[in-house]
């Protein structure tokens, strides 16, 4: 039975006999708490007295007319077959279809602020089906009509522009009747219904005026950052339709911010959703306000790159978003403040990317996607980040005018359609002259990171004599890739300020091959530190040679720029990872960099590795006295950190989460208190949390202290953050509460099986974690019960006791993939990418320990 799956073959298949032309969606949104009624009517061509399937994931489906005949319903799993097509044919499907609470399908959520109901939809991958009867693939894009019947003070929203409501007869209810979509694919349709606040403008963009609306919940609007979200709107779309040469291609662009959003945001044509963390109610980072920034931005690229264009399957999936990564850091640096987008793209993204490339997960960029089950189990931090890290190598490797001009003709030849990745392929190597084939074959068909390490000798001179890159894989990974990259010669310069690191040159060169000889370097003085992939061009790790390790460590806050620092402590991180560091040697130099810099992104980067280092990299026998020392170097760091600015939100963050059993919480207490101040930080509701998350963390919370936060912040959140500290107590009764609330018992949301998972897994005091091996081991036989892929991936991931990184966890993990064979592919890979970093950790407490 093919349950809710569906196969490259199948689709394939249906799209050789079915042409779709348009649906009718009607929806009444009135019936109940639980279900909907929802009815597709669906013209379409196709191979006479052909047999096929339209997908539905819902209750029930109560009538079933083709080409005016009633035909027996036949529905299983989630297709309803059709059988005896016309050369023409309309289908009309009558079905009920349930709300959902997980992110998937038709979101229901009840705001406990006002008892107000929003609902919004979410359908990448395979979930349109869950709202309406649909021929679920890329490839067959129609124009979608939707009707929806719904209270009458709701807005409605959809893909096309909202239409005036009419009253029904019923008090109190309207319905919605929306113009045909432009041909597009069921997984971008959207519908988006409730009380929404809006805020409303318009721009004139090559297409003339279009409407622009930002919506966000009643409880949420005194907090909703309008005006900045639509300057940055404008210049994205300025940018895009500049960059390529085309016309935006929808009638109107609405962004809403959502509840119990399970991504950052989905590109839904015209009618963009978004996660609400974005919706700032308290003070947040820097980091945070840029990530806001490059989301905005990538969802507006899709508009072009995803939506007026469309992959024709879901292995192109990682094209799509890859792209997207690719334009929005593209014009993020280009079109707005953040002139600086690419020091955070490595930072972030390509840290994502070499950690997901080193698991044993991995897999080639363009993977095969047999069926649905692959996309879940391939929708990672490869199709994301490693594919954006390859396409601005591409970049460099074609030129960017080249790479410009080739987009300008694939849009214009290809707008409204489906494509592959040889479509794109084509029009670069006609505007570039370069030949793709070789270049496709060993950066998109094979998985895996090269590490690039320079080898220089010199003479009794001290002038470079030789000077080699070479390039390494790790074992089953064997391919040498061809890289366009720069080298960078950097100097120590004394000044009135301190010692500097000046980059004195920049040579740019093709790599080929395991060893490439830089002739460009004989004969010159040694630099003091000679950075390769300087600019971050290539996709690679890196490693530095003796001298410039050493020089990088002494003068690590010497840089005039970001990407280079940023570059040479991804190195040093690496390294660690690898074991070729020690944890307290990149322990000690984090907390050297931490004291001043301004980089928000680098900032909380760091802070993440420094947690990994101290709490699960140091060896057993070392730990409590690293973390001891490096609590209280955070927390000096702190109180020295500019009044008010983004190092000190971040570092008394990272110090309340530092915090645990048998540490002095009094300057923790007496900050949430407010009997101790620090001067500039915003005691506002999200810190209050923080605050009382640490002392939680300790077990050093007064009787009924989370209950009173929490009627202080009665808000959704407000219940998350509640959820996250009782299950942060690192006692055996907390952690069998937060375990009975997400595991054993149904019914919570994803947020909320979400927040307990991130109170269970709190790195410190990990002791009572201890029992739970055996358990968690045991639930994964039946956790796909729970029927959502995102309820089963909170729970896989979220309740893993990782902070152990012990033997006997390792063991326990890899006895249950050894016994496990036959588990669906997309849980044994969860499992298998909990096993590798623990993996990881026991070969970095062995180094640790040796030093």
């Amino acid at each position: 039975m093919p349950g809710k799956n569906l196969t490259r073959v199948e689709a394939e298949e249906r799209a050789s006999l079915v042409q779709v032309e348009a649906y009718s969606v009607e929806l009444d949104l009135t019936t109940s708490e639980k279900t909907f009624a929802t009815t597709s009517t669906i013209t379409f061509t196709a191979t006479e007295g052909a047999s096929t399937f339209v997908d539905f994931i819902g209750e029930s489906v109560e009538k079933v007319t083709l080409n005016g005949e009633t035909l027996e319903t036949a529905y299983a799993d989630s297709r309803i077959a059709i059988s005896g097509l016309a050369a023409r044919n309309e289908l009309r499907i009558e079905a009920t279809g349930t709300y959902m609470n997980t992110g998937e399908g038709l979101h229901r959520f009840v705001d406990p602020v006002d008892n107000e109901v929003y609902l919004y939809s979410q359908f990448e991958v395979p979930d349109s089906r869950r709202m309406y009867p649909v021929f679920e693939q890329p490839d067959l894009k129609a124009r979608f009509t939707f009707t929806v019947t719904a209270p009458s003070h709701w807005q409605v929203l959809s893909n096309s522009p909202t239409p005036e409501p009419k009253p029904t007869e019923r008090d109190g209810v309207s319905t919605w009747s929306f113009s045909p979509t432009e041909p597009i694919s069921s997984y971008i349709t959207a519908l988006v219904a409730g009380p929404y606040d809006v805020v409303r403008d318009s721009l004139t963009s090559r297409r003339g005026e279009v409407p622009l609306g930002i919506f966000c919940r009643k409880s949420l609007t005194q907090f909703l950052d309008a005006d900045n979200l639509f300057d940055l709107t404008k210049k994205g779309f300025e940018f895009f339709e500049e960059e390529f040469d085309e016309e935006y291609p929808f009638e109107k662009y609405d962004q809403i911010f959502t509840p119990e959003y399970n991504m950052g945001a989905m590109e839904n044509a015209g009618c963009v959703t978004f996660n609400e963390m974005y919706v700032f109610r308290s003070k947040v980072t820097d980091a945070i306000v840029e990530r806001r920034a490059l989301t905005v931005l990538h969802e507006l690229a899709h508009m072009w790159f995803g939506n007026l264009v469309t992959m024709k399957w879901w292995n192109d999936l990682w094209l799509n978003e890859s792209f997207a990564e690719w334009a929005s850091t593209t014009a993020q640096a280009e079109a707005t403040e953040w002139t600086e987008a690419w020091t955070t793209f490595g930072t972030h993204e390509k840290d994502w990317a070499y950690r997901q490339d080193q698991l044993s997960s991995t897999h080639p960029i363009v993977a095969p996607i047999r069926d649905l089950e692959d996309v879940e189990v391939n929708f990672d931090g490869i199709t994301y980040a490693k594919g954006a890290s390859v396409l601005k190598q591409l970049v460099a490797y074609v030129g960017r005018d080249a790479f410009r001009d080739g987009l300008r003709a694939y849009f214009a030849k290809h707008k409204w359609t489906n494509t592959t990745l040889s479509d794109l392929l084509t029009e670069l190597e006609a505007t570039s002259g370069r030949d793709l084939h070789t270049w496709s074959k060993a950066w998109l068909e094979t998985a895996g990171v090269n590490t690039l390490r320079p080898v220089v000798e010199v003479d009794d001179r001290g002038l470079i004599s030789s000077a080699v890159i070479e390039q390494s894989y790790a074992e089953g990974f064997e391919t040498i890739r061809p890289h366009r990259l720069a080298i960078g010669l950097y100097a120590v310069r004394s000044g009135s300020e301190g010692t500097s690191l000046v980059r004195t040159d920049r040579l740019e060169i093709d790599l080929t091959g395991e060893r490439t000889e830089v002739a460009e370097l004989i004969g010159r003085e040694q630099p003091d530190l000679l950075l390769v992939n300087d600019d971050d061009l290539t996709y690679a790790k890196l490693r530095l040679d003796e001298r410039s390790l050493a020089t990088a460590l002494e003068h690590i806050r010497g840089f005039e720029s970001s990407l280079p620092k940023s570059l040479v402590l991804a190195s040093a991180w690496d390294m660690t990872r690898d074991a070729e560091m020690s944890a307290r040697t990149f322990t000690d130099l984090v907390l050297e960099v931490l004291p001043g810099e301004s980089d928000s992104t680098l900032i909380r980067t760091l802070l993440a590795q420094l947690s990994t280092a101290v709490h699960l990299y140091t060896a057993p026998e070392n730990r409590d006295a690293t973390r001891r020392s490096t609590l209280e170097r955070l927390w000096d760091a702190a109180r020295a950190a500019a009044p008010g600015s983004d190092a000190q939100l971040q570092l008394v963050t990272a110090a309340a989460g530092f915090t645990t059993t048998g540490d002095d919480t009094a300057y923790l207490r007496g900050l949430l208190s407010g009997t101790e101040s620090l001067e500039g930080l915003a005691l506002d509701t999200d810190m209050r949390w923080t605050l009382l998350t640490g002392l939680a963390g300790a077990n050093a919370l007064e009787d009924g202290e989370i209950e009173a936060e929490l009627q202080r912040d009665a808000t959704a959140t407000g219940q998350e953050r509640a959820a996250r500290a009782r299950a942060s107590v690192p006692t055996a009764e907390a952690k069998e509460a937060a375990w009975k609330a997400a595991v054993t018992d149904k019914g919570l949301s994803n947020s909320m099986v979400d927040a307990y998972g991130l109170g269970f897994g709190r790195l410190g005091d990990v002791s009572a974690l201890d029992g739970f091996v055996g358990r968690y081991h045991e639930v994964l036989d039946t956790v796909e019960d729970k029927g959502s892929m995102a309820l089963v991936e909170a729970i896989v991931l979220g309740f893993y006791p990782r902070g152990l990184a012990s033997f006997e966890l390792r063991d326990a993990t890899q006895s249950w993939l050894d016994t496990h064979t036959d588990a669906h592919d997309a849980l044994r890979r969860l499992v298998s990418e909990n096993r590798d970093p623990i993996t990881r950790a026991l070969a970095a407490q062995e180094r640790d320990a040796q030093t």
